[in-house]
């Protein structure tokens, strides 16, 4: 009775799989979406990668307080601390991350960094496109997780400011 039993359940594991070969396949837009995400939809609490903050002056949030590193159970954030100087300032504190690494082949997104850091300097993005064949693509240096300063024109001028400074 149970060869019975177990040719049955076979039987019906097979007309599934068979009914499944010749139903139209369902694919996601991700590849050929429209927009600079093409197409992928992200929730708010999404764990991509990582951005360097900046402040409303253009300077960096980063006062290398080891926080974020201290927080990190798989140890993947190297820091290493410089001084500003009255000449250079890279950041609002006396000091600043000089050199910010993160190494994505560690890297669990536990969102332990964001919790640490007092000054809201590290935050996850959405950035998901991670995957590479070489290991040392994945290591990303201060430059690669700042965030663009953004830059706004001295003066915005019109037509009319211009024939205004020619008359």
């Amino acid at each position: 009775m149970s060869i019975v039993k177990n040719a049955a359940a076979i039987v019906k594991g097979m007309s599934i799989t068979f009914g499944q070969m010749f139903q139209p396949t369902e694919v996601e837009n991700y590849p050929d979406g429209k927009g600079p995400m093409r197409g992928a939809k992200f929730q708010e609490r999404f764990r991509g990668k990582h951005q360097l903050q900046r402040d409303e002056n253009g300077l960096e949030k980063c006062v290398a307080c080891f926080l974020c590193a201290a927080a990190c159970p798989s140890n993947c954030i190297y820091i290493e601390a410089a001084e500003n100087t009255e000449t250079v300032r890279i950041s609002s504190a006396e000091r600043y991350a000089k050199v910010y690494n993160i190494d994505y082949n560690r890297c669990i997104f536990c969102g332990y960094c964001v919790e640490a850091c007092p000054t809201d300097a590290i935050t996850h993005g959405h950035g998901f496109e991670l995957a590479s064949l070489n290991a040392t693509n994945l290591v990303m240096r201060k430059e690669d997780l700042l965030v663009q300063v953004q830059t706004l024109p001295d003066a915005v001028t019109s037509n009319k400011d211009v024939a205004a400074s020619l008359a």
